[in-house]
Order: structure tokens, then C-alpha cells, then sequence
């Protein structure tokens, strides 16, 4: 089986007397990350290839089957946890949850679309811990969503611990046109021990499998998500025939920006790009500017200084959020 560069490392979130954000995930690290050590399915090798030119591993993939890991995803709903259906039981009528066995499970999941996971989320404070945050980055090989492919991608698990960072190249079949904005090269990608996204999409389940509490939900951050990162990950998976998980909420951290913008005040920075932030909030850059586990790095630290100047709470979050097909339904109904 040919080896896959993909790169995992042990990045803990940065700690300070941050807003609710960085106090929710302080509580939950020791709780989380000791469960979390052994549940990557992924040996490293020796070393390949520089990523950022730094520390990377070459990993190789262990025999799996995909019926668990997301292929097919409309057939399989996440089952809510026993309080989400303590919650629904008070929220649904019980004429509509009548049903026994594969018929119970049917119901479940109506009554979860039909209530939504935001308004449960934001509505009780025991769901929040169920929450947890990834902050994700992708880089392309040029801006076309129809034509164009995600060639590197990086992810960080806010509540910290051991493999809580995901990161990989993607051989994306094509040339890279836009190398000068994130100096990737076609070189650095289109190669054989580069896995394609076919590849690494089933590794990247399972990575954020093993960072999902029981019964929980994936809040994804990025900047300027929306406009660009989301809809190349959409395309993405459905070009590779997966369906991104009902449980996955997706939010734009660039509206917070914008939110601090218009809230006044002497102290503003002085726009609303990553870099502006990163420089208004004195944040170091890591790493090379525009590559993606380094724009995660900075992204992680901005959202929790958003999140304190705003003032937001974990559910505030989650009302801006939007599911996949919530956020593909509404494209849909503006065109």
C-alpha cells in the first residue's frame, strides 16, 4: 500500500484569561485529550518531505473500511446522545417518536432536522461540552471552485492534547497556478506519495472522528469560509462521492471581524484580513504566511481574541454556523 504524507502534531491551545471560548476549552482538555491519545489508525514512518518546511512524518494508513468513515453519510445520521434526546422528548411531540427499532432511529433523526442542532446547542448549556471546535485551513491551486482543487489542508482541535492537529498536502491531478500566493509548487504536489483527496478524505474522518465527543457535534472555524474554503471542501467531497456529516457546523470567522469593525471604539484593527487581525492582536506568525497549518495557528488564537472583545459565548458561535446543505440550500436560493 503506497504511503501517505500526512502529518499529525501535539499543539495545545493557547492559554490566557480569554472569554468564555479559551475558559471552555481549558475545562475540557484533561477530560478530552487522555481519551483521545491512542485513537489515530496511522504509523509514522520516516521522515519524507518537509511541510512548511519543517517537521513532518511520512504515515501510511492501516487496513479500514469506509462503511464507518463517512462514505454514504446520508445512511448514516449521527445518533444523539441520551441528553439531546432528553431534550427532544420536551421539545416534539411523543405522537412523532412512536416508532420501534430501525424506525426509532428514523425518528430520531427527523425530530433532530426538525428542531435543529443550533437551537439545541444554544438553548442548553449541558450540550455545549458536546461542541467540539476545529479551526481549518485549505490552500487551492487556483480560485475556480468548479475547476480548481484544495492542495493542502490543516486543522487544530482547540481543546488541545496529543494529535490534535491534522495537516497534509493533496496531489490535486492538475497544475498549480497560483503558487506565488502560497508558494506551492506543482512539483511539491503532483507526485505519487502525495495522496489525492479520494485518499485522504476517509484519513480525515477518521481524524475528526477521534476528536468528536460521544454523541457530539464538529464546529469548523476558517476565515473567509464561506466564500472560499467551504465551498472547495464541498465540492471536494462530493466529487469523491462522500457527503459531509449533518453534525459538522461550519462558521465564518470573517463576520466577527467585521462585527468588531462596526462596534466602534479607538482600538480597531485596521481591516478585516487574517493578517490585519494578526497584527492588530500582536499575534507571531509561524511559519510561511498563506500556508495552511500556519494560518490555522494564527486563526486560533484571533477567534478567541474575537470572541473576547465581542463578548460571544460558545452558543453565540453556534447560532452563526450552518450546516453543509444549509449553507449549500441557501446559495441555491439567492441564485
Amino acid at each position: 500500500m503506497r504511503a501517505v504524507a500526512v502529518c499529525f502534531s501535539m499543539l495545545q491551545a493557547p492559554r490566557g484569561r480569554i472569554h468564555c471560548l479559551a475558559n471552555f476549552y481549558r475545562k475540557s482538555f484533561h477530560n478530552t485529550s487522555s481519551t483521545r491519545v491512542n485513537n489515530s489508525s496511522f504509523k509514522p514512518l520516516a521522515s519524507s518531505y518537509g511541510i512548511e518546511g519543517g517537521y513532518s512524518r511520512r504515515w501510511t494508513r492501516r487496513p479500514m473500511t469506509t462503511k464507518t468513515d463517512g462514505r454514504n453519510m446520508s445512511n448514516q445520521a449521527a445518533k444523539p446522545s441520551n441528553l439531546v434526546r432528553k431534550i427532544l422528548d420536551e421539545k416534539v411531540s411523543r405522537s412523532t417518536a412512536l416508532n420501534l427499532n430501525k424506525k426509532e432511529e428514523i425518528s430520531e433523526h427527523q425530530q433532530l432536522q426538525y428542531y435543529g442542532i443550533k437551537q439545541m446547542i444554544a438553548e442548553n448549556k449541558d450540550l455545549v461540552d458536546l461542541v467540539t471546535f476545529i479551526i481549518y485551513d485549505t490552500e487551492t491551486s487556483g480560485l475556480s471552485r468548479k475547476d480548481d482543487r484544495i492542495i493542502e489542508i490543516a486543522l487544530q482541535d482547540l481543546s488541545g492534547g496529543e494529535n490534535s492537529t491534522f495537516q497534509s498536502l493533496v496531489n490535486p491531478g492538475r497544475d498549480v497556478a497560483n503558487y506565488r500566493i502560497h508558494g506551492i509548487r506543482t512539483n511539491m504536489v503532483r507526485r505519487p506519495d502525495v495522496p489525492r483527496m479520494e485518499e485522504l478524505i476517509p484519513i480525515l474522518l477518521r481524524f475528526i472522528k477521534s476528536r468528536q465527543k460521544p454523541g457530539g457535534y464538529i464546529l469548523w472555524a476558517a476565515h473567509n469560509c464561506f466564500a472560499f474554503d467551504l465551498p472547495f471542501l464541498i465540492n471536494e467531497f462530493s466529487r469523491c462521492s462522500y457527503e459531509i456529516p449533518p453534525n459538522w457546523l461550519f462558521m465564518d470567522t470573517l463576520s466577527l471581524a467585521r462585527e468588531l469593525m462596526k462596534s466602534g471604539g479607538s482600538k480597531l484593527p485596521s481591516g478585516t484580513s487574517l493578517k490585519a487581525l494578526r497584527e492588530h492582536y500582536r499575534i507571531p506568525l509561524v511559519g510561511s504566511e498563506h500556508r495552511a497549518m500556519s494560518d490555522v495557528r494564527t486563526l486560533a488564537m484571533i477567534l478567541q481574541m474575537l470572541t473576547f472583545d465581542l463578548k460571544l459565548s460558545v452558543p453565540n458561535l453556534v447560532t452563526r454556523s450552518f450546516t453543509a446543505s444549509e449553507y449549500v440550500n441557501k446559495k441555491r436560493k439567492k441564485s
